[in-house]
């Protein structure tokens, strides 16, 4: 007994010492990752230079909101916001002016390297910065929304031909814009046009770039005041900055920006991560899995691994869909979809929730996503794909259940039906026998001995009715 407990006790040492080695090296890990991203000290010759480079989304607000609080944590002088992109989602590029606006640190936009462009949501960023600058060979502009400007307008009807001559020099009557396209290029103007007013900028061909789709290069937006500076570098544009007066919050503030101290700021693995995730097709196929891997794990009650890896995949999912523009109707369709499709496990539907669980899902993906940018569009082959992976689960589940109802019955007393069984002991019309490896009372004809063959006829309770056992026709020796 002493032996047992000492054994244990060093069992339970030894695995002790293991835990606290893990948990040490992931404390070590933790404070290594802290002290990697730790900010240095605060420097007011310091100038934050950001990058934003490509579509302007969830992960590009994230790290530019926080970039720009660690510039203001770091008494910064500036942040330089380096800009290349085609645009992106609406509800991302508001967040991010609304940061820059509220920002205590002045902020200068600048459209860099050479051959970079601010188009649509990128035009809007710049007219909301405090200095706007371009490097040669860059353009922005064509911030009309994409799913206005995108899509062609259905062309005018030709002109009936005139006798006058005079009539048919006229141009043809230009399309007409629906209430919702009218509403949606109104409201962009009237955005642009306050950020304009703001910043002291063009108004004018800040409406023409969301009417009509204007663009400018550097040299031509310096010349109609899109922007404030041309310059070659950050060092360049810091150097041609300083001095100007710019209004910060309700304050004016001469910027001191010469030989400042550059600290580029990098995005992070979060940054990268949500920038991954955030792709709505990753995002329904993480969905998909976590459902089902919890399909598998109710099916296998026990296998484990399919309920842990569909849990988290449908939680970061789950996260990833939270940070997109969603529609209501899509959430509710694919969260339909998804408990229909665990419900035809628990249900003899024979295929019927499955099915309107896969449709559900498809509808809800489709409608999912609400904007049009070709970069957060739900691929349709991807929902293709999931919608032949639905029906095929709920048929293998369908062809399971069918084949387990037609299965014959292998235990319970309906199993000993029909079956050949011995007599153990007979008295009259009663007595026992052997079934099913058990011993049973039983009923039946008078006259059987023990040892004889009697077949199950039906089951009362714990008593057997059974009768005589034709005899097995006897198999003839070949001559």
């Amino acid at each position: 007994m002493a032996a047992l407990f000492q054994s244990l006790t060093s069992g339970t040492c030894s695995m002790l010492r293991r835990l606290c080695g893990i948990a040490a090296l992931l404390a070590a890990a933790v404070l290594g990752a802290a002290g990697a991203n730790a900010q240095p000290a605060p420097d007011p010759r310091t100038a934050v230079v950001l990058s934003l480079d490509g579509i302007v989304g969830p992960a590009t607000a994230d790290y530019l909101i926080r970039g720009l609080a660690a510039a203001r944590e770091q008494n910064a002088a500036v942040a330089v916001l380096r800009i290349d992109t085609p645009g992106g989602l609406d509800a991302s590029m508001r967040d991010i002016i609304r940061a820059i606006l509220a920002s205590s640190v002045p902020v200068i936009a600048y459209v860099a390297p050479n051959g970079s462009r601010a188009a649509s949501a990128g035009t809007y960023i710049l007219y909301a910065s405090h200095v706007a600058a371009m490097a040669p060979a860059t353009n922005l502009g064509a911030a009309t929304p994409i799913s206005l400007g995108g899509s062609p307008s259905r062309p005018a009807e030709p002109p009936a031909r005139k006798s006058a001559p005079a009539d048919e020099d006229k141009p043809p009557p230009a399309p007409q814009k629906d209430a919702g396209e009218a509403k949606a290029i109104n409201d962009a103007v009237a955005y642009i046009r306050s950020l304009a007013a703001l910043r002291g900028r063009n108004a004018d061909w800040a409406e023409q770039a969301v009417r009509s789709a204007a663009s400018l290069s550097a040299g031509e937006a310096r010349a109609q005041n899109v922007i404030d500076i041309i310059a070659d570098d950050v060092p360049d544009l810091l150097a041609k900055a300083d001095g100007r007066s710019v209004r910060v919050g309700n304050n004016e503030t001469t910027l001191r920006t010469k030989d400042l101290r550059l600290l580029e700021r990098e995005p992070d693995w979060r940054t990268r991560m949500l920038g991954v995730i955030t792709n709505p097709n990753l995002a329904l196929m993480l969905l998909m899995v976590g459902v089902y891997g919890l399909i598998f794990e109710f099916m296998s009650p026990g296998a484990l691994y399919p309920g842990v890896v569909g849990a988290i995949c449908l939680l970061v999912g789950l996260y990833a869909l939270s940070a997109l523009p969603l529609t209501y109707a899509g959430i509710a369709l694919v969260l339909l979809g998804a408990a229909l499709m665990v419900a035809e496990i628990f249900t003899p539907s024979v295929g019927i929730l499955g099915i309107g669980g896969a449709i559900s899902f498809v509808l809800g993906a489709l409608l999912l996503v609400d904007t049009d940018t070709p970069a957060y569009e739900v691929s349709l082959p991807l929902v293709a794909g999931v919608a032949v992976a639905s029906l095929g689960m709920t048929f293998l589940i369908a062809r399971l259940a069918l084949r387990s109802r037609r299965a014959p019955i292998v235990s319970g007393v309906e199993a000993l039906l029909g079956q050949r069984i011995k007599v153990l002991s007979w008295t009259g019309a009663q007595g026992y026998v052997s079934a099913g490896g058990e011993r049973w009372r039983a009923v039946g004809p008078a006259g059987l001995a023990a040892g004889d063959t009697v077949v199950i006829e039906s089951a009362q309770g714990l008593t057997l009715r059974v009768r005589t056992a034709p005899e097995a026709p006897s198999r003839k020796e070949p001559a």
